[in-house]
C-alpha cells in the first residue's frame, strides 16, 4: 500500500491508540500521519498520556476511517523508532497540514517516528493474518 498517496487523499479522522507499561490504554484523536519512508511515518505529540506512553511501551495502534460512505480506511501498527524536538521539523510538518492543528502553541512538541509494522483495512483483511506467536 502506497501510505503517501492514501493519507495525502484520503479525508478523514484518525485515533492513536498506546498502552502503558501495565496494559492500561488511552486513544486520542490524531491527525494523518506524515509519511516519512515506505515503512515510516511520524506525528507531531504534546506531552501528554500517549506520548508519556510511548516511554514504557514502544507499540502503539493508529486508526484511520475515512469521510466516505460505508466503513473505509486503515489501521496500522506501529513501534516507536525515535523522537525529535526539532522545532524547525515541528514548525515544517505543521505548514503540511496547517489546518490540522488548531493549537498554535507549537512549545513542548516532539516529532516521534514509528515504524510501520502491519497495515490492516479497517475492516476485515486484506489476506489472511498470520498470528504471530
Amino acid at each position: 500500500m502506497d501510505l503517501a498517496h492514501y493519507f495525502n487523499t484520503a479525508e478523514g479522522v484518525g485515533v492513536l491508540a498506546t498502552s502503558d507499561q501495565q496494559g492500561w490504554v488511552d486513544m486520542a484523536l490524531y491527525v494523518k500521519p506524515h509519511v516519512i519512508e515506505d515503512n515510516t511515518v511520524a506525528f507531531v505529540m504534546k506531552e501528554r498520556l500517549s506520548h508519556k506512553n510511548l516511554k514504557t511501551n514502544l507499540h502503539a495502534a493508529y486508526l484511520f476511517m475515512e469521510q466516505a460512505p460505508g466503513y473505509k480506511g486503515v489501521r496500522l501498527y506501529l513501534t516507536l523508532l525515535r523522537e525529535e524536538t526539532n522545532q524547525a521539523l515541528v514548525d515544517s510538518l505543521h505548514k503540511q497540514q496547517p489546518m490540522m492543528y488548531p493549537d498554535a502553541d507549537d512549545s513542548s512538541k516532539y516529532v516521534v517516528f514509528f515504524h510501520v509494522d502491519r497495515i490492516r483495512p479497517l475492516v476485515g483483511d486484506f489476506p489472511p493474518v498470520e498470528e504471530k506467536e
